[in-house]
């Protein structure tokens, strides 16, 4: 009586199973599209809050290419590139500085075409709250700073924080996370300058629904 016992228990794991894999599957297939266009939005919002739309006019999560370079980080990062009727207006580049107090901070840096800043972000950061979180614009106006601004080199003494002897305010009580900052976006600024028509040449590396 314990083998059919056994078999029948084991039959109905098995059922059990295979209607739970189903099931997930299922769900699955149902909110992929829509969770793959919530990501669509949240990086097309990120896009237009570093760089005005009426500046360029085609899809700019649709267009971009992957570049492996030090100053934008340790791995490749998309760089995203918005025309205006097919003309390159602007690169907006993901990059990575280690140099934060708790860790990684995570950028998006508009450069447009005559090397000047249209907008910074951070888009992700594990920073103190109350000190160094002040690099986020919804604690802190000072991310603003970088509009308007360009690099004159890599030896252009204004980029660091004023306790570097630089033009950028630091945080009271918290520099090491502004000064990395000002560094990650001086670097994102000097590659935007030696590498813009390259970047607009390369390869397209976002298909459509791709981010």
């Amino acid at each position: 009586m314990i083998l059919p016992s056994m078999t029948k228990n084991g039959g109905i794991l098995t059922i059990f199973a295979l209607l739970t894999t189903g099931a997930v599957a299922t769900i699955h297939e149902l909110t992929a599209d829509n969770i793959a266009e919530q990501e669509r939005k949240q990086l097309s919002d990120q896009l237009q809050e570093v760089l005005n739309p009426a500046f360029y006019n085609n899809v700019l999560y649709n267009d971009c290419a992957l570049i492996r370079n030090p100053l934008l980080g340790k791995e490749p990062q998309r760089v995203y590139r918005a025309r205006q009727n097919g003309e390159a207006v602007a690169l907006i580049m993901r990059h990575v500085t280690p140099k934060g107090y708790s860790g990684d901070i995570e950028l998006l840096t508009a450069v447009l075409s005559n090397g000047q800043i249209a907008g910074v972000r951070v888009t992700k950061h594990e920073e103190t709250p109350g000190l160094g979180d002040k690099v986020e614009i919804k604690k802190s106006p000072w991310i603003t700073l970088f509009n308007d601004k360009s690099v004159l080199g890599g030896d252009d003494a204004r980029w660091a924080v004023k306790k570097d002897g630089g033009s950028f305010d630091q945080f009271t009580g918290a520099t090491i996370t502004p000064r990395a900052v000002v560094g990650s976006v001086k670097n994102a600024v000097l590659f935007s300058q030696s590498q813009f028509n390259e970047v607009f040449n390369a390869p397209n590396a976002c298909t459509a629904g791709e981010s």
